[in-house]
């Protein structure tokens, strides 16, 4: 092969993308025993937008660790999928096609999307279309993105098997998780219910708790009056005024001497005159607000845990668009004291959003409460402004809301220990983060909410009959056949029925939700490896090796996955996870495309190289956040230049040698055996840290070596080389720089693939067609070669002449310059060690031999450095 004169890295890198696809040198080979497999559990990105630093971050670091494995020998299972289910999908194609679904449209065969020209529409002028037509949409426009984050990440050298892929919304996918659901099912593990549910009010659907994230949002403390039956008030301290009309209780601590006198009473809320019963209550916080409290259904989770104890009838006053509902003081729950006044006054809130009521009842409460006793008005003193944390759905706008709907659950609560065990037999890196996971268990307090009120996702397999009167049987569904699936209730037909039955009585209707993203996404492990559906290939992959991904989530994916590892088959999904860090911008934030501060890639892997960009990524240890920082970019780029550099020039010298090619058993010179020393120590580390998902330090350990050996070694022995008279000597050098050369590309193959493959294949004598098939460097390939009979001969080689050239450099003065005075002075060992190196000193140094003088001194330590005394011809120091 030619080798060129320059690195052009674009140019390098696509040939050698072009040259693995063609050679299938990442195909997973199936026929190779599970023991000598290594399978990763990839994350499937969320295909929504373009693929940012962040990703550009972590899936290197997984690939790192890849690559080592592939070099240990190992056959290795590395897939890709594609998350394109779930509401970032929904959102990007209402705004990249201006549309938005509308389930009672027909669908329209010919309706083709396109995307939308000029400024940004806006929501209310969005063309509704059919469900059919929509989900169409999502899968034409999760296709384009597809194929360019595939682009991508081959750009950056991801040694996937492409031939592995799969998207979360593929029939593939769909059957899987459809299937989960039956099993779930049949095994009590999941169950419909209605209940006060976390809801937001924009993508109206049910989330879950691992979904939520509190902000800090301005807010106010509202002190109401209450009056009692029968004489007497007391004062309320609430930030959610406007759930007064959900108002079922007040309640105070047992303890709380304050309000003893009032448990077993009854109060009168103001506006709206309803009887609530005063009881004791463990949650409520003496110290928080006036240290009692009202029960509204649901102004939060302890809202929620009360109410379902207390018995007491709910009152549900917001509706699922987030506005208050109408209702009827002459209908229970509604009751009042005073209904015409009842109604009257809610009147003015029915219809509103909740921030609209809140201020619109602030407005009542101190205009006309004073009809709660007739003594001044209910709301006492002004609000008190206050920041507070409040709970959103992590990727919502206004706050989650409790309410009561009909929902699919998985149980979780029940199932804390088991989990918590589950987590301890998996090895987490680091070790630190499994903290985080248990923390989460421990933390649960609602079962696993996994149906979505959205469009584009994996549909529950379930119909239910409807009734003579039309209403649906919810305790009698029907559910979908096992080797039916996948099927979309919603088009499909239960066993038994017929199309013109749906939604006629006694006839049947689908179940229209779709699944939580995450109960597709916890079984990643179980799509690639085909569960169900292929059990010997399953068997032979499952459970995995590796589950990569980011610490952030632990309580999301890394936990589904563990619990229906759990639930379906009584065993954990991965032997590791690894966890990355965050990407910080120069605030010291994270990026994320909801902030808005994100870096896309292409321009980086341009300006600074694939290589360069991952050497980048490697730098970080796993679990640690890390800077955005152009200027370890450029590091990453000098390095990959100077292994071009040396790559050319050991390869240049060893074509220049005439008879036998060299090999490890012409290594005899002193020096060169410190440096194949240099090179043992640096293997063991690099292995030892790789072993344990440290290959940032097995980077740092390679880099460090191979740039002291630019520096110093390599420039000791360039001479020698070359030029040495004595055959023997100069083959030792030849083939310590060989040896060098190969163990070094092989240290840097799997965080630099591109141009370690590309100096790889100059080299004559390479046993492997492609680095990343061949072997890990392992200590027992020098054995051959002889140890130093003193150990720091590189080492005080290295100090002299970085004495001498440093002189140089003050003197101004060229490296070539003469040295006509060499005066070193050290203790006896680096001395001895010193002489051992003389001649190749000498020629590095431009020193001249009659000028050397040595001079032991018995006050230096064995760690202190050489004293050195140069003197230059026609100038000293």
């Amino acid at each position: 092969m030619t080798i060129p004169k320059k690195y052009k890295a674009g140019e390098i890198e696509t040939r050698w993308q072009d040259h693995w696809s063609e050679r299938g040198v990442y195909d997973w080979k199936p026929d190779v025993p599970r023991e000598n497999t290594f399978t990763v559990d990839t994350p499937p990105p969320t295909v929504s937008g373009s693929l940012h630093v962040g990703h550009v971050f972590s899936y290197t670091q997984t690939d790192l660790i890849v690559r080592y494995q592939r070099m240990q020998g190992k056959n290795i299972f590395y897939p890709m999928g594609w998350d394109d289910n779930g509401l970032p999908t929904e959102r990007r194609v209402q705004n990249v096609y201006g549309i938005s679904c509308n389930p009672r449209l027909p669908y329209e065969k010919d309706w083709k999307p396109e995307p939308q020209s000029g400024k940004k529409s806006k929501k209310s002028d969005a063309v509704e279309v059919s469900r059919k037509n929509f989900i169409e949409a999502c899968e034409i426009l999760t296709g384009d993105d597809e194929k360019a984050f595939e682009a991508l990440w081959r750009r950056l050298g991801l040694s996937v098997d492409w031939s592995l892929q799969y998207a979360t919304i593929d029939d593939h996918c769909r059957k899987l998780s459809q299937y989960s659901f039956l099993d779930l099912v049949e095994k009590g593990f999941a169950y419909s219910h209605e209940a006060p549910t976390m809801w937001d009010i924009d993508f109206r659907t049910a989330v879950a708790q691992a979904e939520l994230e509190d902000r800090e949002m301005p807010g106010a403390y509202h002190d109401i009056k209450f009056a009692v039956e029968g004489g007497g008030d007391f004062t309320i301290s609430t930030t959610r005024p406007e759930l007064l009309a959900a108002c079922i209780a007040v309640v105070a601590h047992p303890d709380d001497k304050r309000f003893k006198d009032l448990f077993g009473k009854h109060a009168i809320t103001p506006l709206f005159h309803a009887k609530v019963p005063i009881l004791p209550a463990e949650h409520a916080d003496p110290e928080k607000g006036t240290g009692i409290l009202m029960v509204c259904t649901f102004g939060d989770v302890m809202d929620v845990e009360w109410w379902k104890s207390s018995k007491l009838p709910a009152k549900q006053i917001i509706g699922r668009d987030g506005r208050l509902i109408e209702l009827d003081y002459g209908t229970a729950p509604f009751t009042s004291e005073n209904p015409e006044l009842a109604n009257s006054n809610y009147g003015e809130l029915s219809g509103l959003t909740i921030k609209q009521a809140q201020k619109k009842i602030v407005e009542l409460l101190a205009a006309d409460g004073s009809a709660v006793d007739g003594n001044g008005t209910a709301l006492l003193g002004e609000p008190k402004q206050i920041m507070h944390p409040v709970k959103f759905f992590e990727k919502g706008d206004r706050p989650v809301e409790f309410l009561t709907t009909r929902q699919w659950f998985v149980k979780v609560c029940d199932y804390k220990e088991e989990l918590l065990a589950q987590g301890r037999k998996i090895s987490w890196h680091p070790e630190y983060m499994r903290a985080r996971y248990e923390h989460w268990v421990e933390g649960l307090n609602t079962d696993w909410c996994i149906s979505r009120q959205r469009f584009f996702g994996v549909s529950f397999p379930v119909w239910y009959p409807l009734g003579e009167n039309g209403e649906p049987n919810y305790d009698s569904p029907i559910y979908a056949k096992a080797e039916s699936l996948p099927v979309d209730p919603m088009s499909d037909v239960p066993e038994g029925y017929t199309e013109d039955q749906r939604g006629q009585a006694g006839g049947f209707i689908g179940d229209p939700d779709v699944m939580d993203t995450w109960a597709t996404s916890a079984l990643t492990p179980q799509i690639a490896s085909g569960w169900y559906t292929n059990s010997e290939r399953h068997a032979g992959l499952y459970p995995m090796d590796l589950r990569p991904q980011a610490h952030d989530i632990i309580r999301t994916w890394a936990f589904v996955t563990i619990l229906k590892s759990w639930m379906h088959e009584g065993t954990i999904p991965w032997s590791h996870i690894a966890l990355s860090g965050w990407i910080l911008d120069p605030d010291r934030k994270k990026m994320s495309k909801s902030k808005g501060n994100v870096v896309t890639p292409d321009h980086l892997l341009t300006e600074y190289s694939s290589d360069g960009v991952r050497y980048w990524a490697a730098r970080a240890r796993l679990g640690t956040d890390t800077a955005f920082d152009d200027k370890v970019f450029k590091i990453g780029q000098k390095l990959v230049l100077k292994i071009f550099n040396m790559g050319k020039f050991v390869v240049s010298l060893l074509s220049q040698l005439e008879g036998e090619p060299v090999s490890k058993a012409d290594i005899s010179e002193p020096l060169d055996l410190a440096q194949i020393e240099e090179l043992r120590a640096t293997i063991a580390k690099a292995t030892k840290s790789f072993e344990a998902f440290d290959y940032a330090t097995a980077l740092q350990a390679a880099e460090d070596s191979f740039w002291k050996t630019c520096d110093f070694y390599l420039e000791l022995v360039k001479t020698r080389a070359y030029k040495g008279e004595d055959l023997a000597a100069r083959r030792s050098a030849l083939a310590t720089l060989k040896e060098s050369l190969l163990v070094y590309l092989r240290l840097f193959a799997p965080a630099l693939p591109f141009i370690t493959e590309e100096v790889w294949s100059w080299h004559p004598h390479s046993t492997c067609e492609s680095i990343h098939h061949a072997p890990w460097p392992k200590l027992e390939e020098l054995q051959i070669v002889a140890t130093p009979e003193q150990d720091n001969i590189l080492l005080a080689a290295s100090e002299v002449l970085s004495e001498v050239r440093k002189q140089k450099s003050v003197a101004q003065t060229s490296l070539t310059t003469e040295v006509t005075q060499l005066k070193v002075k050290g203790v006896s060992s680096k001395l001895s060690a010193l002489k051992s190196a003389l001649s190749d000193l000498i020629h590095a140094g431009h020193i001249t031999e009659s000028g050397m003088e040595f001079e032991e001194d018995g006050d230096l330590q064995e760690s202190d450095p050489c004293e050195v005394q140069v003197t230059l011809a026609e100038s000293s120091s």
